[in-house]
C-alpha cells in the first residue's frame, strides 16, 4: 500500500480540518496511517466534499469499507476500525456477509473478543468463515475452552467445516496438550474427507509432536500422500523440540535426498540439534555449515545465528566469532547469541570473556541496535561472574534508560549484582521493584541474604514466599536449608526437609547436599550421615559436605575413610574436598597424613593450594610443636601477606606457651590487620597464661589507644522453634534467675568432682580476678544451663558460638557432661566440640 504524508492530502480537504480528527489524540500518532486510509478512500470513491465522509452524510461502497477495515486490522488500530464501523451504522449502510466478516476479523485481531462475540450473535447469516474467525479470535486471546465450544456449536448448527477450522482446533490441542481431543479431531478430518490435504497433515504433525506423540507424528509424515516444505520443517522442528536430535539430522538428510532444496528453517533447526552435543554433533554441524555455504544461506541471519550458537555450545568459540564477523546484517538476536555464546562453553567466565562481552555490547550500541532484556541479563551475568560491580551499575543505568527494569530475569541479575557486592539494601530494593516476582527472583534474593550473613532474614523471606503461594524449586529449598545451617537451626531445617519431601523435591541431589551441610553445621553428625546415605546420585559436593562435616566434628579417621570411598566411587575431588581432608588432619593431629595429602593435591589432582589449604598446613605443623617449620612454610607459601596464615601460627604459640615467637608473629598480624581485635586478644591471653602481667596490660592499653574493640562473645541454643541467645553475664532472658540458679548448682556439683579454675591458685591482678569471676557466666555456660532446664534428659544440648571456646569453658563442659550424663555439642568458628562422659571429641587437641 502506498503511504504518503498528510500534508498533500490536506489540500483535498476543506480549509477547516474535521473537528473529530483535529481534536483526536491520535492526530499526530497515527498521521501516516490516517493519510493512507484517506488516500485509499479517495482512490476508490472520488467525492466533491470529503468532509461529508466524517459528517456521515454520504455512504461509501462495500469495497471501500472493506479496504478501510482491512487496513485497520493490519495496523492493529481498533480506534480507526471503530470509526469506520460507526460510519457504517450512521449511514445505515447495508452490510453484506463479506463486510460483516471483515468487521468480525477486525475485532478478533485487535483482541476485542467480547465485542466480536456480540457482533457474531447479531449477524443475520453466518458462513464457515464467520465461525473460523471467532474460533481463531478466542484462540488468539487464550480462551481455548471457548474456542472449542464454538467449534462444537458450529458442528451442531450443521456448518460445513473446512481445513482452516480443523487447523485452528488442532493448534489449540497442541498448545494445551489435549491429545485425546486431537485424536477425535483427527477422526473428524478423516470422516469429512479432508484427510489427504497437506495443509491438515502439517497441522496434525504439529499437534501430535507438541503433545509428545512423536511416533504418531512420524506415522502421519511417512503415510502422507503429499508433502511440502512445511511438512519437512514441521517434522524437523518437532524432533528438535522433543530432544530427538539424531532423528532431526536423519530427516534432514532424507529431505535432501528426496530432491527438495534445504531452506533456512530446516538448516537452522538441524544446527540447533547439533548444539545439544550428541555423539558426532560437532562434525555434523560442520558439514551442515558447508551445506549452508553451498546453498548460499550462510549470510542468512537465522542460519548464521544457529551456526554461531552451535559452535559456541560445542566449545569452538573461535569459529563462532568468525561466523559473527562474516555475517553482514547483524541484528539484536545475533548479538545476543554471540554474547551468550561466550558464557556457554565449559570454561568458567573469566575477565577476558567478560571484556569481550562488554566490547560486543558497546559495538551493538554503536551500530544503533537497541539491547533487549536478554542482552542486559547476559551482561549482568558477566559482571557478576568477574565481580565487575562498577560496570554492572552502569548496565543497571542502561536498563533504567530503556525501561526494562520490570523484567524478572533482569531483576534477578540485579539482585545478584548488589548482593555479591555487599549492598544488600540495594538488592532488596531491586527485588521489591520487580512487579512479577518468579521463583528465580525469590531464590536469588534468599541466596543474596545468606551470602551477606543475614540468615534470619533469608528464612523470613522463604516463609514470605510460601505465604504468597510461591512454589519453591530444589534450589530454593537448598538455599533455605543453607540459612538453617548458618543459624544451626536444625528444627527449622527439619521442617523445611519435611516440606521438600511433601513437594517431591527431596530426591534432588542439591537438596540432599544441603541437608548434609545443615545437619553437619547444626552439630548432628549422625543425621548428616543418614542424609548422605539417602542421596542416590552423589556428586563431588555430596562427598565434600560429609567429609567436611566429619572434619569439623574432629572425626579425622571417618573423614579420611570417606575420602577413600569417594575415590573408589570414581568421583574426582575439588578444592573444597581437599580442604576438608586437610582440616580433618589438622584437627586430628595427623601431621604426616596432612603433608602427604597436601602433596597429592598438587601432584595427582593438579589443584593449586589456596590460602585456606596453606593455613591448614600451618595449623597442622604449629600445633604439633614445629613452630619454626610452620613459620618457614608461611614465608615460602606465597601467602605471607595474608593474616589468616599468621593468626594460625599465633594460636599455636598460645598452646605451646612460646611468648617470644608469639610477640614477633603478633606484630606481623597487627601490621596486616591493625583493627582486628582477635590478634590483640590472642597475644593478651598468651601473656596472661604465662603470668607476664606488664605486657598483657600494655596490650589492653594499646587496644584502647587504637580504638580496637573486642567482639562480644555470643552463644545461642535452639529450643523448639525458638532461638535463645546470650552474652557473658546476660540477665535479659525472661528465665535469667532460674538459669543462674541452675548454673550455680552445676558449678557446685562439678567442683565436688574436682573442677577448679586453672587460675584460681595463682596471684593475679584485679582485672584478671574480674575476668575469672565473669568466666563463670560465659555465654555458652548460660546456654547449656537453659538447655538442661528445658530439654529432655535424652536430648543432646547443641550450643553455637561466634568466638572460640575458652579453656575454662572447655573444662567446665567436660565436667558437666559427666555430672549430668548429657551429650553437649559446642560449635565455635573453628570446629565442633562433642562432650560425652567427661571427655571431648577434640581429645583436648584444639
Amino acid at each position: 500500500m502506498l503511504r504518503i504524508n498528510f500534508k498533500p492530502c490536506k489540500s483535498l480537504l476543506p480549509t477547516t480540518f474535521p473537528k473529530w480528527f483535529s481534536k483526536s489524540p491520535f492526530c499526530h500518532k497515527f498521521s501516516n496511517t490516517i493519510s493512507t486510509l484517506i488516500t485509499t478512500f479517495l482512490q476508490h470513491k472520488p467525492i466533491q466534499n470529503p468532509q461529508l465522509l466524517y459528517q456521515g452524510t454520504i455512504s461509501l461502497d462495500s469495497a471501500t469499507y472493506t479496504h478501510l477495515l482491512k487496513s485497520s486490522a493490519r495496523s492493529g488500530s481498533i480506534i480507526l476500525g471503530k470509526l469506520v464501523h460507526s460510519h457504517l451504522i450512521k449511514t445505515s449502510f447495508h452490510q453484506c456477509l463479506f463486510l460483516q466478516n471483515n468487521l468480525l476479523n477486525l475485532y478478533c485481531k485487535c483482541g476485542e473478543i467480547e465485542f466480536s462475540r456480540h457482533l457474531f450473535e447479531q449477524m443475520p447469516e453466518r458462513d464457515v468463515v464467520s465461525w473460523n474467525l471467532l474460533i481463531s479470535g478466542y484462540s488468539l486471546v487464550g480462551f481455548y475452552s471457548k474456542a472449542i465450544e464454538m467449534f462444537c456449536k458450529a458442528r451442531i448448527d450443521g456448518v460445513k467445516l473446512d481445513k482452516f477450522t480443523y487447523s485452528s482446533v488442532l493448534s489449540i490441542c497442541g498448545r494445551t496438550g489435549d491429545v485425546e481431543l486431537g485424536v477425535v479431531i483427527h477422526g473428524l478430518i478423516v470422516v469429512s474427507g479432508l484427510g489427504p490435504q497437506v495443509f491438515l497433515t502439517n497441522s496434525l504433525i504439529d499437534m501430535y509432536s507438541k503433545c509428545g506423540w512423536m511416533d504418531q507424528a512420524r506415522f502421519m509424515f511417512d503415510n502422507s500422500h503429499e508433502l511440502d516444505d512445511v511438512s519437512w520443517n514441521s517434522l524437523i522442528s518437532s524432533y528438535v523440540r522433543t530432544g530427538l536430535y539424531e532423528s532431526t539430522v536423519e530427516v534432514l538428510v532424507r529431505m535432501h535426498r528426496s530432491g527438495l532444496a534445504l531452506n533456512a528453517f530446516a538448516l537452522g533447526s538441524a544446527l540447533k540439534a547439533c548444539s545439544s552435543c550428541f555423539g558426532g554433533s560437532r562434525e555434523i554441524g560442520k558439514m551442515l555449515h558447508g551445506s549452508t555455504v553451498k546453498f548460499g544461506l550462510d549470510f542468512d541471519t537465522v542460519v548464521a545465528t544457529a551456526l554461531l550458537h552451535m559452535y559456541a555450545r560445542t566449545g569452538d568459540l573461535s569459529s563462532a566469532a568468525k561466523v559473527f564477523k562474516l555475517t553482514p546484517n547483524r541484528n539484536v538476536v545475533m548479538f545476543n547469541a554471540m554474547i551468550a555464546g561466550l558464557f556457554q562453553s565449559d570454561t568458567e567466565i573469566c575477565e577476558e570473556l567478560a571484556d569481550e562481552a562488554l566490547r560486543l555490547f558497546s559495538e551493538m550500541q554503536r551500530w544503533g541496535i537497541s539491547p533487549s532484556s536478554f542482552t542486559f541479563s547476559s551482561m549482568l551475568k558477566a559482571c557478576n561472574a568477574v565481580e565487575a560491580f562498577g560496570y554492572g551499575k552502569q548496565i543497571h543505568a542502561q536498563v533504567l534508560k530503556n525501561n526494562l527494569q520490570i523484567d524478572e530475569f533482569i531483576g534477578s541479575a540485579l539482585v545478584d549484582l548488589y548482593s555479591l557486592s555487599g549492598q544488600i539494601s540495594d538488592a532488596l530494593r531491586c527485588f521489591h521493584s520487580t512487579p512479577k516476582i518468579d521463583i528465580v527472583s525469590w531464590t536469588s534474593m534468599i541466596a543474596g541474604l545468606i551470602r551477606n550473613g543475614q540468615f534470619e532474614h533469608a528464612l523470613s523471606m522463604f516463609y514470605n514466599m510460601l505465604g504468597s503461594r510461591g512454589k519453591p524449586d530444589e534450589f530454593t529449598i537448598s538455599s533455605a536449608l543453607t540459612a538453617c545451617a548458618g543459624l544451626a537451626a536444625s528444627r527449622s531445617g527439619e521442617q523445611i526437609q519435611g516440606y521438600a519431601t511433601k513437594a517431591g523435591l527431596r530426591h534432588y541431589t542439591v537438596v540432599g547436599n544441603s541437608q548434609v551441610f545443615m545437619y553437619g553445621k547444626s552439630g548432628d553428625i549422625d543425621a548428616a550421615n543418614m542424609a548422605f546415605e539417602e542421596i542416590e546420585d552423589r556428586d563431588v559436593v555430596s562427598w565434600s559436605a560429609i567429609i567436611s562435616s566429619h572434619a569439623q566434628h574432629g572425626s579425622a579417621t571417618e573423614a579420611l575413610s570417606l575420602f577413600e570411598m569417594m575415590k573408589r566411587a570414581g568421583v574426582a575431588p575439588n578444592h573444597i574436598t581437599l580442604l576438608g581432608v586437610l582440616t580433618a588432619c589438622s584437627h586430628g593431629g595427623l601431621v604426616d597424613e596432612g603433608l602427604r595429602f597436601y602433596e597429592i593435591m598438587k601432584r595427582e589432582y593438579g589443584l593449586a593450594p589456596n590460602v585456606k589449604h596453606c593455613a591448614c598446613i600451618v595449623d597442622l605443623l604449629a600445633r604439633s610443636g614445629r613452630l619454626v617449620e610452620s613459620e618457614n612454610f608461611i614465608v615460602n607459601s606465597g601467602f605471607e601477606d595474608d593474616p589468616i596464615m599468621w593468626r594460625a601460627l599465633l594460636s599455636a604459640c598460645r598452646i605451646h606457651g612460646d611468648t617470644d615467637t608469639a610477640k614477633r608473629v603478633a606484630d606481623r598480624v597487627i601490621e596486616l590487620e591493625p583493627q582486628a581485635a582477635s590478634s590483640y586478644v590472642l597475644l593478651y591471653n598468651i601473656y596472661s597464661d604465662a603470668g607476664i602481667e606488664l605486657p598483657a596490660t600494655e596490650i589492653r592499653e594499646l587496644m584502647k589507644d587504637r580504638g580496637v574493640k573486642k567482639e562480644p562473645g555470643i552463644s545461642w541454643i535452639e529450643i523448639g522453634s525458638t532461638v535463645h541467645s546470650f552474652v557473658a553475664g546476660d540477665r535479659s532472658h525472661p528465665k535469667s534467675q532460674v538459669i543462674y540458679e541452675k548454673l550455680e548448682e552445676l558449678l557446685e556439683k562439678i567442683r565436688k568432682l574436682g573442677y577448679v579454675n586453672e587460675k584460681a591458685g595463682r596471684d593475679s591482678s584485679v582485672a584478671e580476678q574480674k575476668d575469672r569471676s565473669a568466666a563463670n557466666y560465659h555465654s555458652e555456660k548460660l546456654a547449656v544451663a537453659l538447655g538442661i532446664i528445658n530439654l529432655p534428659k535424652s536430648a543432646p544440648i547443641r550450643v553455637m558460638k561466634n568466638l572460640r571456646i575458652c579453656q575454662d569453658c572447655h573444662t567446665t563442659m567436660k565436667f558437666i557432661s559427666a555430672a549430668e550424663g548429657k551429650e553437649i555439642v559446642v560449635r565455635d568458628p573453628i570446629r565442633f566440640h562433642r562432650f560425652r562422659h567427661g571427655s571431648c571429641s577434640c581429645r583436648d587437641y584444639w
